[in-house]
């Protein structure tokens, strides 16, 4: 295990609007913000068009193949989770949601396109005094988490 602190600071919230992918939005606005790491939670809509990865196709097997499912129709949404700058300092966001509809639920992560169904709302805990990054891991081909 690898570990380093953090403070908390400034807490934000976010109500994402109807169509709008919701890691694109949550890593602008912490541009604008000036916002280098936070903790992320998520309630609201997911819209059909969706897209998520919803793990690998071979357990162990290298190079990970990602598994991708496509929404067809809204889903509800509980999400968490975080985000820190990569090599070239730009905002980064590692969040998974649990999406379900009717007597089903699917999770995973929403790197690939999460669409926002009406609503979804997002409270940011901006985390200070942090070198936390994410780099670049050539056998696993995912930007890991450095808490350095």
């Amino acid at each position: 295990m690898k570990f380093s602190r953090a403070r908390q600071g400034r807490i934000f919230i976010l109500r994402l609007e109807d169509g709008e992918i919701v890691h694109e939005m949550i890593e602008r606005f912490a541009e604008e913000q000036s916002i280098r790491a936070a903790a992320l939670i998520a309630v609201g809509g997911a819209d059909a068009g969706s897209r998520l990865v919803v793990g690998p196709e071979e357990g162990r097997s290298t190079p990970i193949s990602p598994m991708e499912l496509l929404l067809d129709n809204a889903h509800e949404v509980a999400g968490t989770g975080t985000l820190f700058p990569d090599e070239e300092g730009h905002p980064l966001v590692h969040m998974h949601f649990a999406l379900g509809r009717k007597n089903q639920t699917v999770t995973g992560c929403i790197r690939k396109g999460v669409k926002v169904w009406h609503i979804l709302e997002v409270i940011v805990f901006e985390l200070l005094d942090t070198s936390a990054h994410r780099e670049a891991d050539p056998v696993l081909g995912f930007k890991l988490l450095q808490p350095e």
